[in-house]
């Protein structure tokens, strides 16, 4: 009986590893092999769901699978963002979490949070403005806090429900310039639409708003912003002051959208995920689309966001707290 040689066994076994490491790529290459789902927790026509679909279009051209978008709607954000943390961790349902999942846990509703989630790429970040009528007296947002100071309970704002990211913005600035968040009654409403228009009818007083959801009655100049809660001037009003340059104040609050997927999806999918929405965010098409709009475009890849979503919850959790809404 002949005995295998050192030498065959060796080769045999070099063979072995070759085919194991061959296999490793095959599979990232092959990823996708089949069409994405990409979900969306809002409703159709909104800016979250036109935001989806121009980012599913062009990640379509990169993966070379359609990427589709589903809306799941229901709760507050909850029923959306759930079907996203379910589903298999495959790389073949990926979602657009937006801000309120660092909110909704903080308000009872669902023990989700952002470290729910695989973080794949922020792909946007509308900052908060402080809107009042065009026809109000304060020539910038001292005066409107002077005001607000000088009559606790007198000035009403809207522009989203009761505990939305707008109302947060608002109680975070009070809160931060040391009022009373009390002292501004919040009317919840079904939007900053309907909030804005309440506005102009007289009805409230101010609308913390985006400025992308202002734009239209900005331009119409039945609406004038004070100042935009971000780090530095928007591109669609580069004349808004920020509140650092108004206030010397360092809050910021903004509505964002990311690219997420379920927790435990392979790491090589991951990044090519990763690769292709970092991609598609930097893309002439994609910046195009949302300047348009008047969205805001900015991109953090997987490691940055998901420290975005931890800082973006703990400032939620502390508003929240301080307004007396977080459970």
């Amino acid at each position: 009986m002949l005995r295998p040689s050192r030498r065959s066994l060796l080769a045999g076994a070099f063979a072995a590893v070759a085919l194991a490491a061959a296999a490793l790529p095959a599979a990232a290459q092959n990823y996708p092999a089949r069409p994405i789902t990409l979900i969306v927790p809002w409703g159709a026509g909104g800016g979250t769901d036109a935001t989806a679909r121009i980012l599913g279009s062009l990640m379509e051209k990169e993966l070379g699978q359609p990427v589709t978008v589903v809306n799941r709607t229901g709760g507050s954000g909850v029923v959306g963002h759930a079907a996203i943390a379910a589903a298999p961790p495959d790389g073949y349902t990926i979602g657009l979490a937006t801000v309120e999942i660092g909110m909704m846990h903080w308000q009872g509703l669902t023990e989700l949070s952002g470290a729910s989630y695989t973080p794949i790429g922020l792909v946007n970040a509308d900052p908060a403005g402080v809107q009042v009528r065009a026809d109000a007296p304060y020539k910038n947002v001292q005066d409107l806090l002077a005001a607000i100071k000088a009559n606790p309970g007198k000035f009403k704002a809207s522009g989203t429900g009761q505990g939305g990211i707008w109302h947060l913005a608002l109680a975070g600035l009070l809160r931060d310039q040391k009022i009373d968040p009390a002292s501004v009654s919040w009317v919840p409403s079904n939007g900053a639409a309907p909030g804005l228009q309440d506005m102009v009818a007289g009805g409230i007083e101010i609308a913390p708003v985006s400025l992308p959801e202002a734009r239209s009655l900005i331009d119409a100049g039945k609406v004038k912003s004070l100042a935009i809660m971000d780090a530095k001037p928007a591109a669609l009003y580069p004349n808004v002051p920020t509140l650092k340059a108004s206030l010397g104040s360092d809050w910021t609050m903004a509505a964002w959208r990311g690219i997420v997927a379920p927790k435990g999806i392979p790491n090589d999918v991951r990044e090519k995920l990763a690769g292709v929405v970092r991609k598609v965010a930097n893309s002439k098409d994609y910046q195009d689309f949302m300047h348009s709009r008047g969205f805001g475009v900015v991109y953090a890849g997987p490691e940055d966001f998901g420290r975005f979503m931890a800082k973006s919850d703990a400032e939620l959790g502390a508003t929240m707290k301080a307004v007396g809404i977080a459970k």
